[in-house]
C-alpha cells in the first residue's frame, strides 16, 4: 500500500483505482452551476481549438489568447470571458498539466478585452414591493397562480437566490410565533453547507408567510420540494416511481419572474430571477434600514455589494444640488 504522504507528494504514484475519486472530490470544491458552467466552456474551447487546428490540452498561451479574442469579437460580455478563460484554468489544473492563462501575453489580452467592451454588469431592473404587489394582483386564481404568489412573495421576503428558492424542502421551513423560519443549506457563498437560517416575518401587506401556507395547502405537500411544476392540467407534477419529485427549475423561476413583470405592464425584458432579490435589498434601503440587517437577509458577505443598491435607491435623497438646480 502506497502511504498517503507519498500520494500527495508524488502524484505520478497514484494508483488508477483512485484518480476518479480524487477527481471527484477536486470537482465538488465547486458549486454544481460552475463546474457545469466550465463544461459548457471547456466544450467551446475544444470545439474552437479543433476549428482553428490547436491542440486543446495542453494548451499553447497563444491558443488561449486567440479564443478569447474571438470570444470578444463575437460579442461576450467581459464576465462570460472571464469565465471561459478561469474553465480553462481549472481544466488543467484538473489534468495536472501547466496552466496556459498564467501568462504574460494573455494577461494583456485580458486586459485589453476589458477596457474594450468594459466590465459593467448588465444589472436587474429591482422587483421592489410596490412592483412586486402589481406582479401579485397578475396571477390567478388557480394552483398554478397560489404557487407563483408564493414563490414571488417568499423570493422577496427572504432576499432569496433562485437557486436557493428552488432547493427548499418543507423540512426547512419552520413555523414560529412572529412568523416562518427558513433554513438555507447551502448557497452561493456557502457551498460547504453549513447553512444559515432566514426569519420571514408574517407581513402584513405582501403576506409571505399566509402564501406559502396557502400553496402548501392546496397541492397538498407536506414534504419534499415546496416549489413543483405544476401542469397544464392543474395538477402537481407527481414523481416517477423511486423517483424524488420534481422541483421547479432555476429558468422556471425566471420565466415566472418576466411572465408577471409583463402581466403588469413593465418591459419584462429588464426583469430576471435576480429581481426580487435585488427589490428587497432596494426596498429596504429605501426605508431606511440598517445595512447589517439588510445582509442579514441577502446573505451578502461583501457590504459594498450592498451599498451599491443602497446608493442607487437613495440616488435622489438629500441631493447635494437639489436646493439650486
Amino acid at each position: 500500500m502506497i502511504p498517503v504522504a507519498d500520494i500527495i507528494s508524488r502524484p505520478e504514484v497514484l494508483p488508477s483505482e483512485f484518480a476518479p475519486i480524487v477527481q471527484a472530490y477536486q470537482r465538488a470544491s465547486k458549486a454544481a452551476s460552475t463546474v457545469k458552467a466550465y463544461r459548457k466552456d471547456w466544450a467551446l474551447f475544444g470545439a474552437w481549438c479543433q476549428r482553428h487546428g490547436f491542440q486543446p490540452q495542453p494548451a499553447t498561451p497563444e491558443a488561449v489568447a486567440a479564443f478569447l479574442v474571438s470570444e470578444a469579437d463575437a460579442g461576450r460580455a467581459a464576465s462570460t470571458i472571464g469565465r471561459r478563460c478561469a474553465a480553462i484554468r481549472y481544466a488543467h489544473k484538473l489534468a495536472g498539466e501547466p496552466d496556459p492563462t498564467n501568462n504574460e501575453g494573455v494577461h494583456a489580452t485580458i486586459k485589453g478585452i476589458r477596457r474594450t467592451i468594459g466590465t459593467a454588469p448588465n444589472q436587474k431592473a429591482a422587483a421592489t414591493a410596490e412592483v412586486l404587489a402589481a406582479m401579485l394582483m397578475r396571477t390567478p386564481d388557480t394552483l398554478t397562480g397560489k404557487r407563483d404568489r408564493a414563490l414571488l412573495a417568499l423570493g422577496f421576503a427572504g432576499a432569496f437566490r433562485r437557486s436557493e428558492l428552488v432547493a427548499l424542502d418543507v423540512a426547512d421551513l419552520r413555523e414560529d410565533r412572529d412568523g416562518l423560519r427558513v433554513m438555507v443549506r447551502r448557497s452561493k457563498t456557502d457551498q460547504e453547507g453549513r447553512g444559515t437560517e432566514k426569519a420571514i416575518p408574517h407581513g402584513r401587506f405582501i403576506r409571505p408567510v399566509a402564501l406559502v401556507r396557502e400553496w402548501l395547502d392546496a397541492a397538498a405537500i407536506s414534504e419534499g420540494p415546496v416549489f413543483r411544476p405544476v401542469s397544464r392540467s392543474g395538477r402537481v407534477r407527481e414523481a416517477a416511481k423511486s423517483a424524488l419529485p420534481p422541483r421547479l427549475t432555476t429558468q422556471a423561476v425566471a420565466d415566472i419572474i418576466k411572465g408577471y413583470a409583463k402581466a403588469a405592464g413593465l418591459d419584462a425584458s429588464t426583469f430576471g430571477a435576480h429581481s426580487l432579490r435585488a427589490g428587497y435589498i432596494t426596498t429596504a434601503a429605501e426605508r431606511g434600514a440598517d445595512l447589517a440587517r439588510i445582509m442579514d437577509q441577502s446573505g451578502h458577505r461583501d457590504p459594498k455589494t450592498v451599498v451599491g443598491y443602497i446608493r442607487r435607491a437613495n440616488a435622489f435623497k438629500d441631493h447635494s444640488g437639489s436646493g439650486f438646480l
